[in-house]
């Protein structure tokens, strides 16, 4: 046993543009501990969600094709049949979706869509189902649970709608819940609630907890360990203190420099990293997939096949322009090492 209850190996998830498979995720290997927090991170169009739809095989067949594997306790989730897969959808893996205006379903009431799970994994009469919903609704810290089981998810607030979602992931007390930017589309304060109600319900259920994220800030707050995401690979994993105190990859550390609450570059002034995410239909096929953003670092100080780095216990990273990387000038701007 290998005490992971998660593991990803070699995971590529292309998707169909013109005819022809593209990589959005392109060989990433992960693995989750129990009762853990882990968090992906990375710019949008860095593949992240195509990562966490690819877990429980949510993207659309014609246009996507998955390879390698997803063991979870044990079976490749991507060798199940459809049925097979159901029986782990929503009972042993639950997911929050970026936005739930668009991931409830809106023509039924928020009661009706939390006991869905519960009417096709379990047993439970009617009546049971209705209380451990509204049960779940405030431990949640729903106001008025009562109501909002009755209630449309036109009827609620932003902060209600994702109280909501994370309701529906953890109603069958999963082993693992994904969540997929769960409050990008709040505000500040509501957020904060968020965050601080998906840490004590992970730390109340155990459950292993995938979040994807841009927000640096959510990370520092909930993760134990992290994987930064770039252009489909993953460019560093560490835990998060030891990504915080000591990131080591150019991107890891352009992304932290970025950070307004973090930013050394100068008082006053914030890195601003050059250039953006590739397309897909435009990805390098072969060297460092972040040289085109830092052209200062030499093109010799870059594999051509870039290798995994063991730079401290449990801290990887990928490629050795790492080695050659630094921040200079009060403006920001950064530099190859002398």
């Amino acid at each position: 046993m290998s005490g992971n209850i998660l593991e990803i190996k070699n995971l590529v998830t292309s998707f169909r543009i013109r005819g022809d498979y593209y990589a959005a995720v392109d060989g990433v290997s992960l693995e989750i501990k129990p009762n853990e927090v882990f968090a992906i991170v990375g710019e949008s169009g860095c593949g992240k969600s195509a990562l966490a739809l690819s877990i429980l095989r949510l993207h659309k067949g014609f246009y996507t094709k998955v390879e390698g594997s997803i063991f979870f306790k044990g079976r490749d989730l991507l060798s199940l049949r459809d049925d097979e897969l159901n029986d782990v959808r929503g009972k042993e893996i639950g997911m929050i979706f970026q936005d739930p205006l668009t991931a409830l379903n809106p023509l039924m009431k928020i009661g009706a869509q939390i006991e869905e799970s519960l009417t096709i994994h379990t047993d439970y009469t009617a009546a049971q189902r209705a209380e451990r919903t509204l049960e779940l609704l405030n431990s949640v810290g729903m106001p008025r649970p009562g109501l909002v089981y009755g209630q449309y998810p036109h009827e609620l607030s932003g902060g209600m709608r994702q109280r909501a979602m994370i309701a529906i992931a953890l109603v069958c007390k999963p082993s693992v819940v994904i969540a997929d930017e769960p409050t990008t589309a709040l505000d500040v304060t509501i957020q904060a609630q968020i965050l601080d109600l998906l840490r004590d319900l992970q730390r109340q259920t155990q459950s292993a907890v995938i979040l994807i994220t841009h927000d640096l800030s959510v990370v520092a707050e909930m993760a134990h360990r992290v994987a930064v995401m770039y252009a489909g690979q993953i460019v560093e994993l560490a835990d998060a203190r030891e990504l915080f105190h000591n990131p080591k990859h150019p991107y890891t550390r352009s992304l932290l420099e970025s950070n307004p609450s973090s930013s050394s570059s100068g008082e006053g002034f914030l890195h601003v990293i050059e250039g953006m995410v590739p397309n897909l239909d435009r990805l390098p096929r072969s060297g460092c997939r972040f040289s085109p953003r830092i052209p200062w670092i030499p093109d010799d100080a870059h594999e051509a096949d870039p290798t995994y780095r063991t730079v401290a216990p449990g801290h990887l990273v990928l490629c050795s322009c790492h080695e050659h990387f630094r921040f200079s000038d009060e403006r920001g701007t950064s530099h190859a090492l002398a």
